[in-house]
């Protein structure tokens, strides 16, 4: 049976995600930062018949955590074999960039970047174990810089000076990380599950928890022969679903 971290699972789409991949038979560390909200949670998927989810907790902001994290899954399958890097805020809002401070810029870009590359580079021996690992990097259309230059593009509103730059900087990240393991099974891509209605955004969003995560799924659960390094998007309208960077 494979196994699957989710970081930040106990809500919205990565929680959809866990019971999608439940689903398909995997085993799903949900990651929570508190451990008692991640076990509610698993309980009550539990009582509507969902197996396989275990939660774990991780905050993403902690070594200590991460380490432990790692250590517990390492005890339990000797492996990894998918990190879904879904943990993530929005920060103070609005965040403009004559006046958002760069503590508030900073605090966004340690859940949002810092975070991902602590979890990736602890959790690497572990992925490395598996017969073909997945990193699934997730973003946000806010961070593709040739979208945000296109005045005809349907967010181009949308400027921030914290979350989306700190989306940006996790597709270079990936990128890099894709290109380093290259010659190896790895699959590493970032994507975005579209503008969905969330908690996150107070649930604006036009897109369901439901079709984020299948999209999540779809470019995770793939094959030997699927692209790595790749952008991928849910409000991309194409049968490819690949994003401009």
């Amino acid at each position: 049976m494979k196994s699957v971290l989710i970081t930040g699972a106990n809500r919205s789409i990565g929680l959809e995600t866990a019971k999608q991949l439940s689903k398909k038979g995997l085993f799903v560390y949900l990651g929570s930062r508190t451990l008692s909200n991640g076990e509610n949670v698993v309980k009550e998927l539990s009582e509507n018949g969902f197996q396989n989810i275990k939660a774990i907790e991780i905050d993403v902001t902690n070594s200590a955590s991460i380490l432990s994290a790692k250590n517990q899954i390492e005890n339990e399958q000797g492996k990894l074999d998918i990190l879904i890097n879904n943990a993530g805020i929005l920060g103070t809002q609005p965040q403009t960039a004559s006046e958002t401070s760069v503590d508030d810029i900073r605090e966004v870009f340690e859940t949002n970047f810092f975070g991902v590359i602590n979890v990736t580079q602890v959790f690497l021996d572990l992925l490395k174990k598996s017969d073909s690992p997945r990193i699934s990097n997730i973003t946000s259309g806010l961070g593709s810089l040739t979208l945000h230059s296109d005045p005809t593009w349907k967010y181009y509103a949308v400027k921030n000076s914290a979350y989306g730059p700190s989306k940006t900087a996790l597709n270079a990240y990936t990128i890099v990380l894709a290109y380093e393991l290259k010659d190896l099974n790895f699959k590493v891509n970032a994507i975005d599950p579209g503008y969905t209605a969330t908690d996150f955004n107070h649930h604006s969003g036009p897109g369901s928890v439901e079709s984020a995560a299948d999209f999540i799924v779809k470019h995770t659960l793939t094959d030997e022969d699927a692209p790595t390094g790749q952008f991928f998007s849910n409000d991309i309208e194409d049968e490819t679903g690949i994003s401009p960077w």
